[in-house]
């Protein structure tokens, strides 16, 4: 029984993985899926017949089984590949929900385990408490991308077997690991550039009560990670692997934190420092390793994955993506909506080496520059409305809509060249989260 090339599936809720072959003559898949037909050009709807036998699979009633005959052309080889990625994708997304809950559930036990036993001790019980309340203001709120990054990739590594309950709880602690150090580096940024809000709320900093002290606060969050590393991954033959990875991470991005500081001196406006090259060293050092080899490497470490060729093809691929997320950050700090984004951009106040700010200069007339280098750095709002008015004069959203697509379509050649050893889906996961996000 065949539906013919007119039909366009649309699956609802997968039910059940594709079977197994039924007999020579058929393949078995089970969705939850309705049809479009189409008819002269306008599409249907339309719930396919009964089939014409069962299969020896207990299914409720709402559960449609398509039979492809099991011949041997290409159409029906074809149509089989594509239910049977609609249903791996089905999986993947059922699967990313559970884990999303999985890991905010995490973080309640993390918080009880590194601080409910010492938090009467009557030494450092005050601090104890302040640790508590610092880790539940500053590690959550986020959108938690790297952190689940880890546990996706870490399943993906690890097919076809599926991961036993310890190494999944394991690959959740190391998410949350990364999330200490972006709340880490966040806290410390937040002061470095007396930002106001962060996800929606005040900075720590900002807090009553809290001030610079946010600075030792930063640091506790820091010493959480490898607590955290050593409890669970002490045992494990990838423990020196992840420490040394942190560490270097930790490294490379206060590296890139000291370029941008450098660059970007409040009290010394030099727009001849914003080049291309200093623009990409910034954002390699401060954001792509951190934000995207970081959670696949460590996924990868967790998996047994320690080779050094696998390693350096997933950061050739990873760093690139890492660069155009922060292009989009850029971007998003000056034509974002706060609401959505959930802070207030201040990238030209702070006199930031944005891409927005790089590619202006490489595009302005003389006068144009004379209008950037007067009011750039500048914290009054009528500087500020002016550059805004510049990029939208030299067509900065239309040039990123541009480089979006272009840089979509090149992280996908460097996913079919580099990650040929390498689940793609690995890579793909991350390309299609930042492709269009709006915060």
């Amino acid at each position: 029984m065949s539906y013919g090339s007119t039909l366009r599936p649309r699956l609802r809720s997968r039910k059940r993985r594709p079977s197994a072959e039924l007999d020579g003559n058929c393949s078995c898949f089970v969705f939850n899926v309705t049809f479009d037909r189409l008819e002269n050009g306008k599409a249907k709807h339309y719930k396919p017949r009964e089939p014409l036998r069962a299969p020896p699979h207990p299914f409720t009633s709402s559960t449609v089984v398509v039979f492809f005959a099991a011949d041997r052309s290409d159409v029906c080889r074809k149509r089989r590949e594509d239910m049977g990625d609609l249903a791996e994708s089905a999986d993947r997304k059922q699967q990313g929900a559970l884990d999303a809950r999985e890991f905010d559930r995490q973080f309640e036990e993390i918080v009880k385990e590194l601080t409910e036993p010492d938090l009467n001790h009557p030494e450092i019980g005050d601090a104890i408490r302040r640790l508590r309340e610092v880790l539940e203001y500053n590690a959550p709120g986020g959108k938690r991308n790297r952190g689940l990054s880890v546990i996706a990739s870490f399943r993906e590594l690890s097919r076809p077997q599926t991961p036993d309950a310890e190494s999944v709880q394991r690959a959740l602690v190391v998410g949350w690991c990364i999330e200490l150090l972006q709340a880490f580096f966040l806290v410390a940024d937040d002061i470095m550039d007396a930002s106001v809000t962060r996800r929606g709320q005040p900075c720590w900093y900002k807090r009553g009560g809290v001030g610079l002290d946010a600075i030792n606060d930063s640091f506790l969050l820091e010493a959480m990670i490898y607590r955290l590393l050593k409890r669970y991954c002490r045992a494990q033959p990838c423990s020196l692997n992840l420490i040394e990875l942190f560490l270097e991470t930790s490294y490379q991005t206060e590296l890139g934190q000291a370029l941008d500081l450098m660059t970007a001196q409040p009290d010394r406006i030099d727009l001849t420092r914003f080049t291309e090259e200093r623009y990409k060293a910034i954002v390699k050092y401060k954001t792509a390793f951190y934000s995207f080899y970081l959670p696949v490497a460590a996924a990868m470490y967790l998996a047994g994955i320690d080779g050094e060729e696998q390693h350096s093809n997933a950061k050739a691929i990873l760093l690139e993506m890492g660069e155009f997320f922060q292009i989009q950050d850029d971007f998003l700090d000056c034509f974002g909506d706060p609401a959505v984004t959930g802070k207030i951009g201040t990238d030209i106040e702070d006199n930031k080496c944005s891409w927005l700010v790089v590619e202006t200069l490489r595009r302005a007339s003389p006068e144009q520059r004379r209008v950037l280098e007067e009011s750039y750095g500048r914290h009054d709002s009528e500087s500020v409305s002016r550059v805004k008015s510049l990029y939208s004069e030299l067509g900065m959203p239309v040039l990123f809509g541009e480089l979006e697509e272009r840089s979509f379509q090149r992280l996908r050649g460097l996913i079919e060249r580099h990650a040929n050893t390498l689940p793609h889906a690995v890579f793909l996961s991350f390309a299609h989260k930042i492709y269009k996000r709006n915060k």
